[in-house]
Formats: structure tokens, C-alpha cells, sequence
């Protein structure tokens, strides 16, 4: 064995030697080198790009009464429009007071979820809005056999009035991590 490959034996098959043989193949690597950081740099860059903004409807909720859709997607998050009591097969807010309307704006919630792909176990958080504060604690009754363990963050306010002469209105956000 010579000199020379007793050399490379000691540094090892992967370094690279000094001469015109040894610039070459420094250069070589550093071509694989810079191409390989560029090619991790841009499928990471794919990989975290944004997806288009996404609308998600589905018949099995109240259509929108307004110029607005029953949710939108972008990433991983969905954000729900604000559901009220509206029964889809009718159109009409059902009776039963302000807990029957709960459970059909969290129904309707349910429907638009899984249209989007997702459950109430998905949701990160919750606006509430009544129209009279004085239901709070029946809503609330309600709303908890909705989200029984784990539930979103969420805010409750009294407003002046809500469409169509509803007493309690739902907007949603859900997300799940690495779902597309």
C-alpha cells in the first residue's frame, strides 16, 4: 500500500485530497452540497405554503341568509359563520325556546364541521351571542352536552338583536393539526 492511500485510508473514503484531483472534488461537493440545502429549502417552503382559501357548504345546514358562506377553510384552521336556530328542512327557526335553539345551532355547527371534514372535538373556540343574558345558564346547560370534556375557549355576550328574531347565535373555529 502506498503512502498516498495509506492516507486516504486514515482520513477516510469521504475526504477529499489536496491537488487539481482533490479542488475538483471539493467543488463537486460543494455543487451536491448547495443543491441539496436549496432542494430541503424549497420542499420546506412547499410544504408550509399555503393552500388556497376553500369554501365549505354543505344542504345539511341552514343556507346562508346573507352574503356570506357557512364557512371557509385556509390551512388547517375552518371558521364557521354564525349559526342560529334554523331547522334546514324548513327554513325555520324551531320552537322550543332558547334550548331547542341551541341544539339545532349546534346540529347545524355539526353538519357544516363535517362537511369541512372535521367534529365539535376539532373546535378551538367559540363565540356565543344572546339576545337576552337571562338564558345564559340554559344555553350553557345545552352547550356543555355538546363539548363534555375538552372545550374550546370561548366568549358569551348579550346583543341588541339577532337575525330572523333568533335568542342565541354560534360562530365556531376549528382546526387540526396536519389535516388538509
Amino acid at each position: 500500500m502506498t503512502s498516498r492511500n495509506r492516507a486516504k485510508e486514515r482520513r477516510g473514503p469521504w475526504t477529499v485530497g489536496s491537488g487539481p484531483e482533490g479542488s475538483r472534488k471539493r467543488a463537486r461537493c460543494a455543487v451536491r452540497a448547495a443543491l441539496f440545502a436549496s432542494s430541503a429549502v424549497l420542499a420546506t417552503a412547499c410544504a408550509t405554503a399555503p393552500t388556497a382559501r376553500q369554501v365549505i357548504a354543505t344542504e345539511k345546514a341552514p343556507a346562508a341568509i346573507g352574503p356570506y358562506s357557512q364557512a371557509v377553510r385556509l390551512d388547517d384552521t375552518v371558521w364557521l359563520s354564525g349559526q342560529i336556530g334554523i331547522d334546514p328542512a324548513t327554513g325555520q327557526l324551531v320552537p322550543g325556546g332558547v334550548e331547542a335553539e341551541t341544539r339545532q345551532v349546534l346540529e347545524n355547527c355539526k353538519a357544516v364541521l363535517a362537511a369541512a371534514g372535521l367534529t365539535l372535538a376539532d373546535v378551538v373556540q367559540a363565540q356565543v351571542f344572546l339576545a337576552d343574558m337571562a338564558d345564559y345558564a340554559k344555553v350553557n346547560a345545552v352547550y356543555a352536552t355538546y363539548f363534555p370534556s375538552a372545550a374550546p375557549a370561548r366568549a358569551a355576550v348579550q346583543v341588541a338583536a339577532l337575525p330572523r328574531g333568533a335568542r342565541v347565535e354560534i360562530m365556531l373555529t376549528a382546526a387540526r393539526e396536519g389535516h388538509r
